[in-house]
């Protein structure tokens, strides 16, 4: 531990020294990275899975001091959700037979849009290539006007919002090619991100590796509804590994192929989405990102809590409760209050099952990151799964019944 501290404070000094040299910027940031990175993977933190056979993108392995870490923030999110708030938890198989992620809309829907090298058929994201393209012009181009400086800020606001017409179009516009080649782009088409696999030797039953554990939750809501007594509202809760078979991974452990999923899900009468202990969260102020302020190309604000729920920003006291709930988890974790912000998503950037989402999202050296996904899911899943198991799970008058809140740990 000694000698980490020492480490950890020489990385210090060194941060202090290249801001005050050279005034901070996108070179020296990524030059401390780099050294952090470094650092952590020879103190074994992490390294890459696989690595004597020259390893494989996106797969990493936890070492002794990784998983000492990993292991404390799973302990702490389980004392503070789980059994703070009285939570039912459960352990599901990360193999998922394909008819439930059909029914629930991730064989069709789980996707991201994907332009391919029209030479060498290498894949890229396309709206990683836009939003590189932007930052770079951003950050190093000093000859911008005041009028491209806006639209670039403006393209970076709604990225997430382009359909893939759009976002070709804006590809075409900027002369974007692929990194590695300087090749032309294929249009841009969906890919979907989960790993298909065959369960049983016969290979007639295909399955998928889960890209979350919500839906072992949802298939066993008429259990966990009868184990509550039959009262609403009740919580499910569980940890695990979930599978996402990410176009181009990068930047670390932020985007990888396997992950921990720490999620719940809250049941709530849909009549009645007030939280008997939002008051102790309803006076908390910290940064908000709505999606106004997004469109209209301006910059996350400090908002009172209860005052975004009582003007709809937030649209019940359910979900706000739990935004509050993962800012106090997030800043006990140690995350600076000036470095986090609740950003809610804009229309087209929304899950397929998503009625209202928000991100906690964290600003580090690779931007504003997020690290917490709180979603209304609506009651999508729970009539879904009705619908196409062709059993009556739960009375008619619960499909509408849940709110669901995703909190993603990676």
């Amino acid at each position: 531990m000694d000698a980490s501290s020492s480490e950890v404070a020489a990385l210090s000094r060194r941060l202090q020294t290249v801001i005050t040299t050279n005034g901070g910027g996108a070179g020296n940031r990524e030059a401390f990275r780099q050294a952090v990175v470094n650092t952590l993977e020879r103190r074994l933190f992490y390294i890459p899975s696989f690595k004597i056979y020259r390893g494989v993108a996106g797969l990493y392995d936890y070492g002794p001091p990784g998983c000492a870490v990993k292991s404390n923030v799973l302990a702490f999110w389980r004392q503070h959700f789980v059994l703070e708030e009285n939570m039912l938890e459960v352990d599901c198989p990360c193999v998922t037979p394909e008819i439930v992620l059909k029914a629930s809309g991730h064989v069709e829907k789980f996707t991201d849009l994907m332009v391919k090298d029209e030479k060498t058929g290498n894949c890229y994201r396309a709206d990683h290539l836009l939003k590189d393209y932007c930052k770079d012009k951003l950050d190093k181009d000093l000859t911008l006007s005041a009028e491209k400086f806006n639209e670039f800020k403006h393209v970076l606001a709604v990225l997430d919002d382009l359909s893939a017409e759009e976002l070709g179009a804006k590809l075409k516009q900027y002369g974007i090619t692929a990194p590695d080649t300087n090749n032309p782009l294929s249009d841009p088409y969906p890919f979907n991100l989960m790993f298909q696999t065959s369960i049983g030797p016969s290979g007639l039953s295909p399955g998928y590796m889960r890209p979350e554990t919500a839906q072992g939750i949802f298939v066993n809501f008429k259990d966990l509804y009868y184990y509550n007594g039959n009262r609403l509202p009740f919580a499910a809760a569980q940890i695990g590994q979930a599978f996402r078979n990410e176009i181009s991974p990068r930047q670390g452990l932020l985007r990888v192929r396997e992950f921990t999923l720490a999620e719940i899900e809250h049941f709530v009468d849909p009549e009645d989405k007030s939280h008997p202990k939002f008051s102790d969260v309803a006076d908390l102020e910290f940064l908000m990102f709505p999606r106004e302020l997004q469109l209209a190309g301006e910059s996350s604000k400090s908002l009172v809590l209860g005052e975004a729920v009582k003007k709809g920003i937030v649209n019940n006291e359910t979900l706000g409760y739990f935004i509050g709930r993962v800012y106090l988890f997030l800043t006990q974790l140690g995350i600076e209050k000036e470095r986090l912000r609740f950003r809610q998503h804009l229309p087209n950037e929304m899950a397929h099952y998503a009625a209202d989402c928000w991100d906690a999202e964290i600003e580090c050296s690779y931007g504003w990151i997020e690290c917490v996904g709180i979603a209304d899911r609506s009651a999508y899943d729970l009539h879904a799964h009705t619908v196409c198991s062709n059993l009556i799970a739960f009375p008619s008058w619960i499909y509408l019944v849940h709110t669901a809140l995703k909190v993603k740990f990676l």
